[in-house]
Order: C-alpha cells, then sequence, then structure tokens
C-alpha cells in the first residue's frame, strides 16, 4: 500500500507556470506506475499523464502535450508535473495516483490516491 499526498497547487494567471508535487510514504514507491489525472468544475476526472516505474518513459494526454512535463525521483519518492503556458481550461483538482496497472489511462485501475491540490488559472 501507498499513500499520497499533492501539492503546489495554487492561482495563476493565464500563460503562467506551476510544478506540482506528489509524495508517496509506504510500500516500495518505485514498483508503481504514476499518474495524474485531474477534475474540472462539472467536469469528470480525465486522465492528465503517466510514468513508468524507473521515470524514462511518459505519456501525456493531447491536451497537456506540449505543455507540461512529468517526472519522478524514485530516491525521494516524489513525483512532479511542470505545467507550463497554462490556460484557463486547466483549472482543476489535480490528484496523483498509483498504479500496478501498465499503461492504463483509467481511474478505475488506479487504487491509491491523493486528496487532490486545486489550480486555477484566471487573470
Amino acid at each position: 500500500q501507498v499513500q499520497l499526498v499533492e501539492s503546489g497547487g495554487g492561482l495563476v494567471q493565464p500563460g503562467g507556470s506551476l510544478r506540482l508535487s506528489c509524495a508517496a510514504s509506504g510500500r516500495a514507491f518505485s514498483s508503481y506506475i504514476m499518474s495524474w489525472f485531474r477534475q474540472g468544475p462539472g467536469k469528470e476526472r480525465e486522465f492528465v499523464g503517466r510514468i513508468s516505474f524507473s521515470g524514462l518513459t511518459t505519456y501525456l494526454a493531447d491536451s497537456v502535450k506540449g505543455r507540461f512535463t512529468i517526472s519522478r525521483d524514485n530516491a525521494k519518492n516524489t513525483m512532479y508535473l511542470q505545467m507550463n503556458s497554462l490556460k484557463p481550461e486547466d483549472t482543476a483538482v489535480y490528484y496523483c495516483a498509483a498504479s500496478g496497472v501498465i499503461g492504463s489511462t483509467l481511474y478505475h485501475d488506479y487504487p491509491y490516491w491523493g486528496q487532490g491540490t486545486r489550480v486555477t488559472v484566471s487573470s
């Protein structure tokens, strides 16, 4: 089992940047596929991106590709989401999640979730 805690959310102007962190504790962090999801106001939770066990491979949703970057530091048990060129439509609560399932973008394949951190993009 793994416990996840997100941080780094806040209010940012369009075009700005934020870096979210997801700190993990419990069972070996490097044994999990890690992903970011988000849920905007009145919207369903959507997949943002995931990173492989080692951190060498990432996959990002088309909506954020070229603007967001995912990384992880297994020595620090932490995953990051660097968000650049933020848009108002990126406004959401961002969640990190952990899974043993390789290649999934479906939230029901992720048994472990953080509590979320809110990102608001507005002028």
